[in-house]
């Protein structure tokens, strides 16, 4: 088929996958699979101490991802598609800033095993925000574990993630301006990304809504 059949929605903590993977799904009569952070017992912790914390909240995270890409639902006759609100691979980002450098070895020893048996996504959508703009985000839907996240934390992870994907090839990539988009509440800017989405993607594209 020509348009992508498995999207991943991907961005810094409040950039507002969840809310699009939802959109995406309900839009295009998609599968939709979610990553559930707030069953992650060690993420309270992990914010008020990303030292002690990090490697038990970073297993947790990498074991939940592997055992539902591993659960991965197929296609049938109501939902020919499927939209994650998490890439796999981005796995690696959080791994990279959080873990010192023997558990990161450690972790890249789990991942290598893991990684052949993970299916790569059609398309990866990459809502990239401004650190103000995620601070705001995160501020306003006032989730209890996250309300130790500090803004130096989050800038670091904001250019973790740029870095990462900048040099992302493993699938086509759409870089959605997420700063100039509100898809909850405007039909428009939701119809134009849906029509962005199924236009042929072929390595990295740019996309920036009109306000």
């Amino acid at each position: 088929m020509d348009e992508p059949y498995y999207i991943a929605i991907e961005g810094v903590i409040g950039a507002g996958k969840t809310t699009l993977a939802e959109l995406l799904a309900e839009r295009l009569k998609s599968n939709l699979l979610l990553e559930k952070p707030e069953e992650n017992p060690f993420l309270i912790d992990f914010y008020r101490d990303r030292r002690r914390f990090a490697f038990q909240t970073q297993l947790f995270f990498l074991l939940s991802r592997f055992r539902q890409q591993e659960e991965f639902p197929q296609p049938d006759f109501f939902h020919k598609r499927v939209v994650a609100d998490y890439l796999f691979a981005k796995d690696r980002i959080f791994a990279s800033i959080n873990l010192d450098d023997r558990e990161f070895q450690l972790y890249e020893k789990v991942v290598a095993l893991m990684e052949p048996r993970i299916p790569l996504p059609s398309l990866v959508v990459y809502l990239q925000s401004s650190t103000r703009r995620l601070m705001h985000n995160i501020r306003i839907r006032n989730r209890a574990y996250e309300k130790q996240i500090s803004e130096d934390y989050l800038n670091e992870l904001n250019e973790a993630y740029n870095r990462f994907f900048w040099k992302y090839d493993a699938a086509p990539l759409l870089v959605v301006n997420a700063d100039n988009v509100d898809f909850a509440n405007d039909k428009q800017h939701l119809a134009d990304l849906i029509n962005a989405i199924d236009q042929p993607i072929q390595g990295t594209q740019y996309y920036n809504p009109t306000v």
